[in-house]
């Protein structure tokens, strides 16, 4: 943060704050706005996204990760659930058998070098609006506008959506959309064996230690480091939100280390 800047913060009456910081956030997305609601290609994801609403009222479904713990479960357990994927999950629809009900990716990496990968897939998909630069529309892919700035957990996917640096915070906002009253996450590990300075893009130097797949972020891939203490403000929200419309979300992740979920045990889910 610049001199000046800090300057600038430090003379605001510490009530106004908040209000300051709000309008700074406006700010920044304000040269977005126009497209990121009247582009034709957002149009149409905005028409489709009102589709999804509650269309999934009082059901369960399954937020899956993408952590090492994923390879101690039994995956096939899920063929006939709801379930939602995300980044490169599609490197393991082979192993377990299925492809997830809906596949969600807001990663700019992630979108510019496996493009062809997401584009090919033949279930529901959401992208970030930014991932327009990268692949094409078609019948099954929404475009979320989704920002970086401005915290909060979206009730209504087609407008702004905050992704508290992690595409299962999206996932969950998704999730609450479609009306589901309880979600689980599994693979969610939330711990990470790469250490450094949070949402520092890096390249990977070898098999990747931090997903379910040694290729996932494999050798030469671009990828950023995680930031897990944003998503603890995004998943502390996401507890809030559905416990006030009397729904929950639950922790089924095996050996995972976030704590803001109650904790289940995955196979008990199947008895």
């Amino acid at each position: 943060m610049s001199t000046i800047r800090k300057k600038l913060i430090n003379s605001i009456p510490d009530h106004l704050k908040p209000t300051a910081r709000a309008w700074y956030d406006g700010l920044r997305r304000l040269p977005e706005l126009p497209a990121a609601f009247l582009h034709p290609w957002r149009s149409e994801s905005i028409r489709r996204l009102r589709t999804y609403k509650d269309i999934h009222r009082g059901k369960r479904c399954f937020i899956i990760g993408n952590g090492p713990s994923l390879n101690q479960l039994d995956l096939t357990l899920l063929k006939n659930e709801y379930t939602f994927g995300m980044n490169r999950i599609y490197l393991g629809f082979h192993d377990m058998g299925f492809e997830t009900s809906y596949y969600v990716c807001m990663n700019d990496l992630v979108v510019e070098q496996c493009a062809s990968d997401i584009q090919k897939m033949d279930i529901p998909r959401f992208l970030s609006w930014r991932a327009r630069k990268w692949i094409n529309p078609d019948n099954d892919l929404q475009f979320i506008y989704t920002t970086y700035t401005g915290p909060g957990f979206s009730t209504d996917i087609t407008g702004r959506v905050w992704e508290s640096a992690t595409v299962t915070f999206v996932a969950l906002q998704l999730a609450y959309y479609m009306g589901f009253k309880t979600v689980y996450l599994i693979g969610v590990d939330h711990n990470y064996e790469t250490k450094g300075s949070p949402n520092t893009t890096v390249i990977s130097q070898g098999n990747d230690p931090n997903h379910f797949n040694p290729g996932y972020f494999g050798k030469g891939f671009r990828w950023q480091l995680p930031d897990l203490d944003t998503n603890e403000i995004g998943y502390e929200m996401a507890r809030i939100a559905f416990e006030n419309d009397h729904r929950q979300v639950l922790d089924a992740t095996l050996g995972g280390k976030l704590t803001v979920f109650p904790k289940v045990n995955y196979t008990d889910l199947f008895n």
